[in-house]
This record gives structure tokens, sequence and C-alpha cells, in this order.
């Protein structure tokens, strides 16, 4: 297939250069009803904000350029059927496990997941069955689940609905998946993969190996984080024979707006051109590879912080992915870190209490030398101002294989109430407890409530973590059933 083409986009500019006069929706007419002094930064992209008119197609029962965008978007992956979303990954982890999962049905999922995950099992009334990430304590991150622990829950729990693997986690470290999805089709499992942050994947060595390539059914990309899409842009991949497409396509025309952005939809037609032209210049690949190793190298000598990566052989890291730890006293967070690089308008991705991440873009066309030199002044800054303090640093937080306490089911016919954190062990949590970003919920609605929730809780608190649990968790208090 032409990769060089983009439908979506090339039609929406010709409707541009046509100068139409709008008696549809939006309101802003083109861009010509807008806030007049407001209006500059919006300008551009307004004058493409339309809605389906005729030639533009639909993204619910897609024809024409909407159609052929996504056709080539399956064919650079090559999957069976590539979907364009426009609600994030969230709505495709959603549709994703409502169009295989029912009630009381048994799931096996991978405990480091994000929340959109235990949304949609709470909405299916699904039972899941929880396998916890392997730890590096060198590093301290997770790094994945082991494939034998899945292998077993799998052979456990023959007749599961689905095994769901996030693949990449939010720092970028990967597993190999092939084993586990080879054992789930074996047993007619079909397997879901959270694989977020992995859509440039298919660029091949050195970046890691994609679901897509190694046969899981269901893979949900956001292009929008490390593709140039629009934020809320992503994409839905399906392919062999387990999935019911018809059931899918339900569950995305039910969850997605029925009024999709149409600059997004564009974005997400020219983040697939994009990726396909890289993959077919294998040597601007590797110059691109080199150019961020050779960043990561110069960060890594600039004092007070260092580059780390873990070193287990069965693990492997995205390029694009740079944890960075703090190693002076008077910077002992990666939160206390995060707040300095911004005090020179460098923003990160998240801050955790070891570790600051940045993502790294899919370009050599970056202001890398300028960024190097902002993250030193914010360093020598911070070292030559700043005493040198300590905190009460607790392990980090440890994930455990485990089932829920009660049931979706039951959870819908409970009262609930709040009550002090000390007074909270033993209950069973009414509402999730999430460090936001990355969403991995600490605690899980439905969850047994135990000390050292609690304690790493209070200590992500004390550390100035930003955390989802409403206002009574910030009083020190829990909603309980």
């Amino acid at each position: 297939m032409d990769q060089s083409q983009t439908p979506l986009f090339t039609k929406l500019q010709a409707h541009y250069l046509r100068k139409p006069i709008s008696f549809h929706v939006p309101g802003h007419k083109n861009g010509r009803v807008f806030p007049e002094k407001l209006g500059s930064l919006f300008s551009a992209i307004l004058n493409i904000d339309v809605t389906e008119l005729r030639g533009l197609d639909d993204l619910h029962d897609p024809e024409g350029v909407i159609a052929e965008s996504q056709y080539l978007a399956a064919n650079l992956y090559g999957v069976n059927k590539t979907y364009f979303l426009v609600n994030g990954s969230t709505v495709g982890n959603l549709a994703s496990i409502l169009s295989v999962v029912s009630q009381d049905d048994i799931v096996i999922v991978q405990r480091d997941c994000h929340k959109s995950v235990l949304n949609a099992l709470k909405m299916a009334n699904a039972r899941p069955i929880f396998i916890a990430p392997e730890y590096d304590g060198n590093v301290n991150v997770c790094t994945g689940v082991n494939q034998e622990d899945v292998i077993k829950a799998i052979k456990q729990y023959p007749y599961a609905k689905a095994v769901i693997l996030t693949n990449p986690n939010y720092y970028g470290i990967t597993r190999e998946l092939k084993g586990i999805i080879d054992v789930a089709h074996d047993h007619q499992i079909p397997v879901i993969v959270d694989e977020a942050h992995g859509a440039h994947f298919i660029l091949g060595d050195p970046f890691p190996k994609s679901a897509v390539q190694t046969g899981a059914d269901l893979v949900i990309q956001s292009a929008h984080k490390t593709l140039p899409a629009m934020t809320m842009g992503s994409y839905l991949h399906v392919q062999g024979t387990f999935i019911n497409v018809d059931r899918l396509e339900f569950y995305l025309r039910a969850l997605q707006s029925s009024s999709p952005s149409y600059p997004l939809m564009a974005s997400l037609d020219l983040a697939r051109f994009y990726l396909a032209q890289l993959k077919s210049e294998k040597i601007q690949v590797r110059s691109l590879v080199q150019s961020l190793t050779q960043f990561k190298k110069r960060l890594n000598g600039i004092e007070g912080i260092k580059v780390v990566s873990p070193m287990e052989s069965y693990v492997k890291e995205d390029p694009l992915k740079v944890m960075i730890e703090p190693v002076h006293s008077c910077i002992k967070t990666g939160y206390n870190l995060q707040k300095q690089l911004e005090s020179q308008q460098i923003y990160s991705e998240l801050a955790d209490p070891f570790h600051v991440l940045l993502v790294l873009p899919l370009s050599e066309q970056f202001p890398f030398e300028q960024s190097l030199q902002k993250i030193k002044k914010a360093l020598v800054e911070i070292i030559n101002t700043e005493t040198s303090f300590d905190i009460n640093q607790i392990c980090p937080f440890p994930f455990q294989n485990t089932t829920l306490a009660i049931s979706y089911e039951e959870m819908h016919l409970l009262k609930k109430r709040t009550v002090p954190f000390e007074e909270a062990i033993g209950k069973v949590a009414a509402s999730p407890v999430i460090p936001y970003p990355p969403g991995i919920p600490i605690l899980l609605e439905g969850e047994l409530i135990t000390k050292r929730h609690l304690d790493y809780i209070s200590h992500l608190q004390e550390l100035g973590a930003k955390i989802q649990g409403g206002q009574a968790l910030s009083n020190q208090q829990l909603e309980v059933f």
C-alpha cells in the first residue's frame, strides 16, 4: 500500500481551501465566531474543526476517507483492522474488555494496570484474578509480569475469558509476551494488551517488539503519547479469530462521542504517515537512536542526577523513556527534582518518590542542547542554594497476586461510610486510591485494606504526590463498605 497517502487529512485540507461558509455545527463556524482577542492560538485549527459533511465520512460508519485512513494504519501495523479512537486508550480498554467479558467471567489481569482496565471490569461485573508484576529493587520500578506466573494462572483458570496485560509499563519497560499469548490461545483465551506507550514499537530494533507482532488479539495504543498525534488520539488494533468484531464495534459506538473531532482524527492519519515514513528509512531511525543515546549519556553526566535502567536480561527498555534518579542530598525525591526542573521550564512526564520520567521525541529536530543546559542550571541552583534534608523513605509498594474481597456485583448493593485511616485496616475499600500519573491504583475498590496500603499512601502524601481519592483522602480518611 502507498503509505505516503493521507486520505482524511488531504480531504479535510481540500475542504478548507474551498473557503466554505458554515451553516452547520460546531458553533464557532470555522473560527468566524470566537472571542476576538483570544482566538489567535485557535485560528488555524478551527478552520478544520468540522462535522460529518459530505465527503468527510463518519467515524461510526466509515466508508470513505476515514475507512481508507484506518485501512492504511492496519496495513502498517500488520493487523486485520485498526480503529481510530477519539477518547484515548481509555475507551479502547473499555470497549475491548466489554466486548469479550460478561458478568461473573473470570479474567486474568496484570495488577499494575491502568484505572480504565479496572473500570471496564467493574462495568462488566467480572471476576478479576490479579497477577503481581515483578520488581527491580536496584532501580525501584516494576518490570512487568513473569511469564510463568501468567501461564500458571491460565492453567489454573482454563475457562478465563481474557488475559489482560500492560506492556510496556509507564516507564517503557517491556517483557516478551509470545509465550503467554501462545498458551492463552491454546486455551481459546483472547489476549488484550494495553500498549498505550508503544505505538512506535513497529520501528523494530532497538525498540521493543509490539504486541501486534506477537499475536495479541486486541492491542490499544495511545498514538498521542509518542507519535505526533493530538491528545486523546489512539489506535485499537484487532487480529486473529477470537474477537467478535460486531460486539467490539457496538461498544466503540456506544462509548465514544457521536461528534468526533476531525482535527484529532486527521492527526491520527498524519501520525500513521509519519511513522510509516520513519519505518521506511532505516538510516534515519539509526541516526535518531544515536541522538537519543547521546542525550542520555550527557544527561547522566550532570551533577546531582543519574540515568537508571533495569539490568535484567529478560526485560527491554524503550529508548524514548528516560528514568532520572536524584543522587544529591538536596534533591531526595523525584517530586523535588521535578519541581526544580520546572523552574527552568523543563516539564517531565511524571515524578514518583524515586524518579523523574522524561519522554523523548521521535525526532532529532528537538532542542536537546538547550534542554541539557537548562537541566544543568536547575541542578546547579538547587545544589548551591538548598541545604540537605532527610525524608523517611520507605520501600516501594509491593503489589501481590490477589482477588477482590467482594465482587463488583456485591459492591452495588452495599452502603459506604468514611473512616479514619487507623480504623480502615481490615475493612474493604469502597473507592480506589490512585497516584496520577501513572493512574495505577495502590488500593483497589473492593480490596481488603492493610497497614501497608495506609503506610504507603501516607508516605506519598508526605512527599506531595498527586493522588486521586476524593476529599476524604486529604483528611486521612478512606471510604469503606
